[in-house]
């Protein structure tokens, strides 16, 4: 397993930290590789009741590494990502999150995928794929609109506004805010009350009220195409390129 990713086990929890804090939790394509792993194999152990998805460092994640993106609008890197968002979406064990400091990009839309999500009072969420000339992944297209009405999807993913931990809460991304310090014991805690319940209930409650899989994988699927495209078009080269410039 990446030194990126940390997975520990609390009994029937299997929590599963980003690790890359230098980066601001920013996830490569190892990371991404290993994430599936730990999804894949999460599926068919019956001793599991819960899964907890969190960040070191005071930071959730900054999204995809940009050097990836850089490689990827070159033509000379062959993406796992899409990999680790099917397993995301097809993961059948409860899924909580707690998220401080940045969520960016995947950093937050991979949250609509998580049943219960905690924040610390210092968590800001940005999706800024159109300022990159790209467009919205995760399924989030989909998810996001159905979560928290079209309105409020567009203002986050495609106008790029930051969001703070209590604007997230108002518009349904995510369950409570709390002090940085209870982040994790929060977190936790919703996770222990969720595996201490009947486990076939909650497996069958989450199917139905997730709704077809096999739909959320197809929008992914179109999202990545699109996605692919538009790494290449002048729009996103012109936006990388400023990037860039701007980080020498």
């Amino acid at each position: 397993m990446s030194d990126s990713i940390v997975v520990t086990d609390d009994g029937a929890i299997r929590i599963m930290r980003i690790n890359r804090p230098e980066k601001k939790n920013a996830l490569t394509q190892q990371m991404y590789a290993a994430m599936t792993r730990i999804f894949d194999e999460a599926q068919t152990d019956t001793a599991l009741r819960c899964l907890v998805l969190t960040g070191a460092g005071g930071t959730f994640c900054a999204g995809s590494d940009i050097g990836d993106f850089q490689k990827r609008a070159e033509g000379g890197l062959e993406s796992g990502t899409v990999h680790f968002l099917h397993a995301l979406a097809r993961n059948q064990k409860p899924l909580v999150a707690a998220v401080s400091g940045l969520a960016i990009g995947i950093g937050t839309t991979m949250l609509f995928h998580c049943d219960y999500v905690v924040a610390a009072a210092d968590a800001t969420f940005l999706t800024p794929f159109a300022r990159l000339g790209l467009i919205p992944e995760a399924g989030s297209s989909l998810l996001a609109p159905r979560r928290m009405g079209y309105a409020r999807a567009f203002e986050m993913l495609v106008m790029g506004r930051a969001w703070s931990a209590v604007a997230a809460k108002e518009a349904g991304l995510i369950n409570e805010v709390v002090d940085a310090a209870a982040l994790e014991t929060v977190a936790l805690a919703a996770a222990t009350e969720i595996a201490a319940l009947p486990a076939g209930a909650v497996a069958a409650a989450r199917r139905l009220m997730r709704g077809n899989v096999e739909e959320i994988a197809n929008q992914i699927d179109e999202e990545t195409m699109e996605f692919k495209n538009r790494l290449g078009s002048e729009e996103a080269r012109a936006a990388f390129a400023a990037f860039f410039a701007r980080r020498k």
